[in-house]
């Protein structure tokens, strides 16, 4: 009788025969083996990335905003396009963790813990971006509510730029403590197998004294469902706040009523699109093909696949809304977007996220591993472009045909974005080597009811 209760046809999430052990062995081979050479490539290339960008930041400081190719007519441009971007990137960890955590899907084990990692990362640099922004960063405490007497102006809170800063510290103090909690459990499993002193007290240290009794346990459960409690809104209002940058303002193409779901939809898409780049190289640099398998890689293509249908049904309820509304200066800034100057931006974002995705329907294709390393780039270039799309087009002709411009980014703007990206790999492969990036306690619970020498096991027993 036993068997009619599960469904056969569902794939394990852990292939391989793998043993309890066995998966304490894999998740700690990262930490406890010396660094290959692949991993010190990469490493050196991306150091000197963020070291450009770092000294691109000091020029910029230093000579003022002026080193960007920003002009009076295109106030704002790469900056807010790749804080926009970076913040976009960062939904998806949360997304991964607490919802389908609330969902009790299991899949999402293999997958989360780098989730959650990159989207401390990815906003940690989109938060370089409004401070830099500033021109004068050491002014920075100004856009902190405090009295008057301090300061010289009262901070103002009809600003969506202030909800911004309050949003962006609220998700990173939330995924920081979801993301920590989760490794409690690693930790104390790597503190236990360190061999040298020094690395057994760090561990011992950052693992907050986990014994693994069953009360830790039942606390540790409480808490992660809390946090995802909490988090889950918290990937709605994020980008629905960072939206309201441009939907309340009166420039034509950016005060649009579907830019709060829009935002989220793509936010989801670019995200899942860098876990999944992420993911490809990491299963394999660390031999973790046993734990990221091609259904992981299969289902996060689905949500890929799903979201960028959602952008691309957002793009064309846009260019509706243009034409439907008679306002001239919005069917002005639209037709603009696709005919004008910047023609090359929006047919490269419309090609990027709407058409390539569409090619996952296809079984064969959302299955191979090097098609979706690409597709999950191809993703992230037209996620940027989308942003800048809706920055520079909507400004760059204005109500006065005589200060109508053009932007071009100067060195400084293209050396701060790829430093950013080159600090985001560095963060990220330091914690490849520090962090375990499978949460091997969380794989553990599924390995019986998916793991494959479990399911023999049990079918002999019949």
């Amino acid at each position: 009788m036993g068997s009619h209760y599960e469904a056969p046809i569902r794939k394990p999430l852990v292939t391989g025969n793998k043993t309890y052990h066995q998966i304490s062995i894999d998740v700690a081979r990262p930490i406890e083996g010396v660094a290959n050479k692949q991993w010190w490539i990469v490493f050196g290339i991306s150091l000197i990335l963020f070291l450009w960008g770092i000294g691109c930041i000091i020029y910029t400081i230093s000579t003022g905003i002026g080193t960007w190719g920003l002009n009076k007519t295109v106030g704002w441009a790469w900056d807010i396009t790749n804080f926009v971007w970076w913040v976009g990137i960062g939904h998806a960890g949360t997304l991964i963790s607490a919802v389908l955590l609330l969902f009790r899907q299991k899949w999402r084990m293999g997958i989360n813990r780098s989730a959650e990692a990159m989207t401390i990362f990815s906003v940690i640099q989109a938060g370089l971006f409004p401070i830099i922004h500033m021109g004068r960063p050491w002014l920075a405490y100004w856009i902190v509510p405090i009295p008057n007497t301090f300061g010289s102006l009262w901070v103002n809170f009809n600003s969506p730029l202030l909800w911004d800063v309050f949003a962006i510290s609220t998700y990173l103090t939330v995924s920081l403590v979801f993301w920590w909690t989760g490794l409690l459990p690693d930790f104390a499993m790597i503190r236990d197998r360190a061999v040298k002193p020094f690395q057994k007290k760090i561990y011992s240290l950052v693992s907050f004294g986990w014994s693994g009794r069953a009360k830790d346990w039942q606390r540790f459960e409480e808490v992660s469902l809390v946090l995802a409690g909490l988090a889950t809104p918290l990937v709605l209002s994020v980008h629905t706040i960072v939206s309201f940058d441009f939907a309340t303002s009166v420039i034509p193409g950016w005060h649009t009523t579907i830019f709060p779901p829009y935002f989220v939809a793509g936010a989801i898409f670019s995200g899942f699109a860098m876990v999944q780049t992420l993911l490809i190289v990491m299963r394999k640099v660390c031999n973790l093909e046993d734990y990221i398998t091609v259904q992981h890689i299969e289902l996060m293509n689905i949500v890929i696949m799903i979201t960028g249908s959602i952008v691309g049904c957002a793009y064309i309820t846009e260019l509706f809304i243009a034409w439907y509304s008679g306002v001239e200066y919005e069917q002005y800034a639209f037709l603009n977007r696709a005919t004008g100057p910047y023609w090359w931006a929006y047919w490269s974002m419309m090609t990027c996220n709407v058409f390539s995705p569409q090619f996952m329907w296809v079984k064969k294709l959302r299955t191979s591993i090097v098609f979706s390393f690409v597709i999950s780039i191809v993703v992230n270039i037209g996620m940027w472009f989308e942003r800048f799309v809706i920055i520079v087009t909507s400004l760059h002709r204005d109500y006065l045909p005589s200060s109508w411009t053009m932007f071009s980014p100067t060195f400084v703007d293209i050396g701060i974005f790829l430093g950013t990206i080159g600090f985001f790999f560095v963060l990220f492969l330091l914690y490849a080597r520090t962090f375990p990036v499978i949460a091997q306690a969380e794989v553990k619970t599924i390995l019986k009811s998916s793991g494959d020498n479990y399911k023999e096991l049990r079918d002999n027993k019949k």
